[in-house]
């Protein structure tokens, strides 16, 4: 029997995660809790329930199937989240899409039943299948069955990642990988912790033992704006990433507040409200910093 996994969606004719046309597959659960994080129903490593109010009519049929009891009328329909199993029940019924469940338990067959239906896609345009999440490499047994299916099939692989895994788990999967996106949030210890609830560390020794290894790696750095975006930062990341072998490439990405709704939906309080987008100009002047140590930076 195949190995089962947790995913949260399947997104497909992605062309802005890898070379051209792409089904992307999101991992369930991440070990950071970065306060950016434009997926945040994807950090449990566990189902997790969003209910938008705005979509709720009230008709109390969640309340009437829930086995816990935990959905009570008053305005909206309230979910006490620590009586809630995540059963999905209430999520089933709900026909306006007030409340939907994150994450499902799926096969490896029934991931590539999706990916293989847009082969067509992949060859005309150089694309393949990429996973992302959450974390990818928090499931390697689940990713490693998936990666071999992909080669079966010929097909481009790409792992978008935060690159805290074992260097064990990485290695055990390097060779079935044609691209990683390995994320680069900052360079300062203090400030990672603080803004990602964990050490970098151990990511920049994986980044660093990849790039040894030889793995075609693209260095993606989220820009935030007041938090990684100064010039120590930039320039710090800019000479670490000089400093590894087979790597030139760097995408840097705008900061945006389009899932701030998600938070309100998981009943979490967004932390970044207070942020604007960064502007062209922003953008630019980050991308000079890098350039200036010889990286090729493109903005997305």
């Amino acid at each position: 029997m195949s190995e089962l996994g947790l995913i949260f969606d399947i997104k497909k004719y992605s062309i802005n995660d890898g070379p051209g046309i792409r089904t992307t597959v999101f991992f369930q659960g991440c070990p950071l809790t970065c306060q950016w994080c434009h997926n945040p129903e994807s950090q449990p490593n566990k189902p997790v329930l969003l209910y938008r109010a705005n979509r709720c009519v009230l008709c109390g049929a969640c309340a009437e199937v829930c086995p816990q009891h935990a959905i009570t009328l008053n305005g909206s329909a309230d979910t006490d989240r620590k009586s809630c199993k995540t059963c999905g029940s209430c999520a089933e019924t709900c026909y306006n899409g007030a409340r939907e469940l994150s994450g499902c338990e799926t096969s490896v067959e029934q991931v590539m039943s999706e990916v293989l239906r847009d082969t067509p896609f992949y060859e005309g345009s150089g694309g393949g299948v990429t996973f992302s999440g959450g974390e990818p490499l928090l499931q390697p047994r689940f990713l490693l069955e998936l990666l071999c299916a992909c080669r079966a099939h010929d097909l481009h692989t790409v792992v978008d990642t935060s690159g805290l895994a074992t260097w064990e788990v990485i290695d055990s999967l390097r060779i079935y990988v044609d691209l990683f996106l390995f994320d680069l949030k900052m360079m300062d210890d203090k400030r990672h912790i603080e803004y990602t609830g964990v050490s970098n560390q151990l990511i920049l020794n994986n980044l660093k033992k990849l790039a040894e290894a030889g793995s075609n790696i693209t260095i993606c750095i989220p820009l935030i704006p007041g938090i990684n975006d100064d010039g120590d930062n930039l320039r710090a990341s800019g000479e670490f990433i000089r400093s590894l072998p087979n790597i030139t490439s760097v995408e840097i990405m705008g900061y945006h507040d389009l899932a701030a709704a998600k938070y309100e939906a998981l009943g979490l309080a967004y932390q970044l409200k207070h942020l604007s987008a960064p502007d062209k100009s922003e953008m630019r002047r980050s991308a000079g910093l890098l350039e200036q140590v010889g990286l090729q930076v493109k903005i997305s």
